[in-house]
């Protein structure tokens, strides 16, 4: 399976504030290959009549049929239609339909979508190729040597934290020439340390490595692992499964690659939020929260725990925020049902005070807010802040101290 879906936790997105591009299993398979970098034969199909055609024309009988989900754990998933498992063996064009109508346009559950689950808009068919010995292989940045390095292990097939940690000696770190990539010598070292059998497969490894890091470099890639890199009987080299992460500060110059963007696997609101530069992540809490800067984020959800609340999201609304974005903030708050009360604490520095206030001011009498709302202003425009908050008549409760504002909001939660 190429997996590309494992959802970073929420804790690491804080605190660089950076989202990481996933693409499907498919989109995964066509840039490997056009890289030359050899996978087993795959077709997606986006209806139930097409994976019939893909499989009726397909060249051999035994085939998978994949669930295209951005989620770990497909296997062992179901789908909210009560049908078992996102990965299946399929042996004719019938069964392929069949399976497929269970899958398209239903969502798939698994340990890393969490009950809601995500929608399934297309199934991938690939050919069955077993592999005789599977291996692990990585292309990522590593800060300590300060170049990408190649990543790799004879113990494939399994979870590489486990490995690392039972045994390390097992995985080869390799620093790669971020200019010129790895050599072919040296790409030919690594396989041989891994133990690929013959000439023929230790070459064809070489090649994979040396490819996987062109894509690495050509794409602006944060992150390629292939797991298992599979060794198979008759003497091929084949990826079998695929993870790739992009770095988002590079879609100006990657608008291929962004273009395979699928925001119907990502939340609703965060999408929503990105139309308007906001940094916003989902919570499961009740008190939602407004604030400038990814540090006084972490500071502000630290404090609602302190008092007894739990965030309903991560809002951070830059520098730049202006009237405008501050109600479209709200507009995202107010669209989760689980929001009791809302937390706007903001330290001008960049960010003017006064700005917060209008906005706060605006979505207050436009949107007509129910939602009780606490206020905390300090910095740049702080007293004319105040004082438009003070004129506007708006029931909004002002504080300057931290800990009494959000023992405040954490209160106002829990009455509503």
């Amino acid at each position: 399976m190429f997996r590309t879906a494992r959802a970073a936790p929420a804790i690491k997105r804080f605190a660089g504030q950076k989202r990481f591009l996933s693409i499907h299993e498919y989109q995964s398979v066509k840039l490997l290959n056009s890289y030359g970098v050899p996978t087993p034969k795959s077709i997606p199909a986006k209806s139930a009549q097409e994976a019939f055609d893909v499989a009726k024309n397909f060249g051999t009988n035994e085939l998978v049929i994949k669930a295209q989900v951005l989620a770990g754990g497909r296997g062992k998933g179901h789908f909210e239609n009560g049908f078992q498992g996102g990965v299946h063996m399929v042996d004719s064009a019938k069964e392929a339909e069949d399976i497929a109508e269970k899958m398209i346009g239903h969502k798939l559950i698994t340990k890393q979508t969490g009950e809601k689950g995500r929608i399934c808009n297309a199934v991938m068919l690939a050919e069955r190729r077993t592999a005789d010995h599977e291996y692990y292989v990585a292309i990522l940045n590593d800060r300590a040597s300060e170049s990408p390095v190649l990543v790799a292990s004879a113990s494939g097939g399994m979870n590489i934290e486990d490995v690392a940690k039972e045994n390390p000696e097992a995985i080869i770190t390799t620093p790669i020439d971020f200019k010129n990539g790895l050599s072919d010598e040296v790409a030919l070292g690594v396989a041989k340390k891994l133990g690929f059998k013959t000439e023929s497969t230790q070459k064809q490894a070489a090649e994979i490595f040396q490819n996987l890091y062109k894509i690495f470099k050509d794409k602006d890639a944060t992150q390629i692992e292939i797991n298992p890199l599979g060794e198979t009987k008759d003497g091929a080299v084949l990826c079998m499964d695929a993870k790739f992460g992009f770095d988002d500060n590079a879609e100006f110059r990657q608008k291929d690659i962004f273009a395979l963007r699928d925001v119907t696997q990502e939340d609703p609101a965060e999408v929503e939020a990105q139309k308007y530069n906001l940094n916003f992540i989902k919570l499961d809490g009740n008190v939602g929260c407004l604030v400038n800067g990814a540090g006084l984020a972490m500071a502000t959800m630290d404090v609602l725990k302190l008092h007894g609340g739990d965030p309903a999201n991560f809002l951070d609304v830059g520098g730049g925020a202006t009237p405008e974005t501050v109600k479209a903030a709200f507009e995202i708050l107010l669209g989760d049902p689980n929001v009791k009360s809302i937390f706007v604490n903001i330290f001008g520095g960049i960010m003017r005070c006064d700005y917060i206030a209008e906005g706060v001011i605006k979505a207050t009498q436009e949107l007509n807010l129910s939602v009780p709302l606490v206020v905390r202003l300090q910095g740049t425009k702080e007293p004319e802040a105040k004082a438009l908050i003070r004129e506007s008549g708006l029931k909004i409760y002002p504080y300057d101290d931290l800990d009494e504002a959000a023992e405040k909001a954490c209160e106002l939660a829990h009455a509503g």
